[in-house]
């Protein structure tokens, strides 16, 4: 995330006397080391693996939600040959790290985005909320949020024809055999 800085401006009054007035100005992050290493977390429901192109390297996340180093310089080259893990929301970032999302500048994949630790909520909310928020997500998003709804569904965990319909509509699938 940008940092914000307060710098004085200065301006003139009609009376030809100077004061001096706090504005904020925003400050783009230009001493990031493309070499630090931040927290991605798995945004897809199972195995997810990216090999780098670039190295070789093997990043591997065996479920949803588990998390893995990555260094800048790496999602970098995966935004230019994999956008896909950008595009679906494959990669998850925390609130601390959000910042990477503006810097490689993938934050129109994202605006929509729910959290790893939100799917669940989705299932607490009205049909017309659940409508609304299913509108939004990513397609990698979609089929996320369908298979754990699957899973909450089979456990007993959503129950109600209204909200298993609002998420069939806003998914575009069939969660329950009618």
């Amino acid at each position: 995330m940008a940092t914000t800085k307060k710098a004085p401006v200065n301006k003139t009054s009609d009376t030809a006397a100077e004061t001096t007035v706090e504005q904020e100005v925003k400050r783009k992050p230009t001493e990031i080391d493309i070499h630090q290493s931040v927290p991605v977390k798995n945004g897809f429901q199972g195995e997810l693996i990216y090999k780098s192109k670039r190295t070789g390297e093997v990043f591997e996340w065996k479920n949803f939600g588990d998390e893995q180093e990555m260094e800048l310089f790496e999602l970098k080259n995966v935004k230019s040959a994999e956008k896909a893990f950008f595009v679906n929301n494959w990669f998850m970032f925390d609130d601390d790290y959000s910042w990477v999302i503006d810097w490689l500048g993938v934050g129109e994949f994202y605006k929509n985005a729910l959290k790893v630790d939100a799917f669940d909520e989705v299932f607490t909310k009205t049909p017309e909320e659940i409508a609304k928020t299913c509108k939004g997500l990513s397609d990698g998003q979609k089929a996320s949020l369908a298979y754990r709804a699957r899973q909450v569904i089979a456990d007993g965990g959503i129950d109600s024809i209204k909200a298993i319909s609002a998420l069939e509509d806003g998914l575009g699938i069939e969660l329950i055999e009618r």
